[in-house]
């Protein structure tokens, strides 16, 4: 059986990171027919983790499930560690810096499959914020811009047919849509208690502070 890389990332991490937009969702997922990490081997037990390994563990979860290099997301650790001040929460700080990227914006409107499609199209310059053209995936959005899909890409990929697709479409609180217009809008911060993680958020600042 032929299987995606994508679907050995889920595999050897040991959960569902959503890589690959429906399957992922369907019975076709990969993670329901074979529960364990690849290798001939793989379904003989592990030996237990070290901490270091835990930790290790969480944090590759985290950059893959939002689908960021390791020196980006090294860098938004040590940015939100190094700002924080008072009773600022480290945790919400994180995810409202990686989940403000224009890729993942992109993503949790629904106009893309997955993170890596969403972020391919972005460099593609398929979208502008607050009516200009941006091509940069981690580009930060900031609340109150508007997001759009410019003129020439509407019928473009899977941003075709939109209307249908979004009347089935849940969308998160922190974003808002104008079917009229085809627009996105960040209302608000999403905050750490707002998105289920695949990843243990205390190990992954644990890691990062040795």
């Amino acid at each position: 059986m032929i299987q995606h890389a994508k679907c050995k990332i889920c595999r050897r991490l040991g959960d569902k990171l959503f890589l690959k937009g429906e399957k992922c969702s369907s019975a076709k997922c990969t993670m329901i027919k074979r529960p364990f990490a690849p290798g001939q081997k793989a379904k003989k037990r592990r030996s237990a983790l070290s901490d270091f390994g835990k930790e290790m563990r969480e944090k590759q979860r985290m950059r893959k499930f939002y689908g960021v290099s390791e020196s980006q997301f090294k860098k938004y650790v040590e940015q939100v560690t190094t700002a924080r001040s008072g009773n600022e929460n480290v945790a919400d700080e994180l995810i409202q810096k990686i989940e403000s990227r224009l890729d993942n914006i992109i993503f949790r409107l629904g106009w893309c499959r997955s993170r890596s499609h969403a972020s391919q199209l972005v460099s593609h310059g398929h979208f502008a914020v607050n009516g200009r053209k941006v091509d940069i995936p981690s580009y930060f959005v900031s609340v109150g811009d508007v997001i759009s899909i410019r003129s020439g890409s509407r019928g473009k990929d899977t941003l075709k047919d939109l209307d249908e697709k979004m009347k089935k479409y849940s969308m998160p609180a922190w974003l808002s849509y104008d079917k009229e217009k085809m627009e996105g809008k960040f209302v608000k911060k999403p905050m750490f208690g707002d998105i289920q993680l695949p990843a243990e958020i205390a190990a992954i600042f644990e890691h990062y502070s040795r």
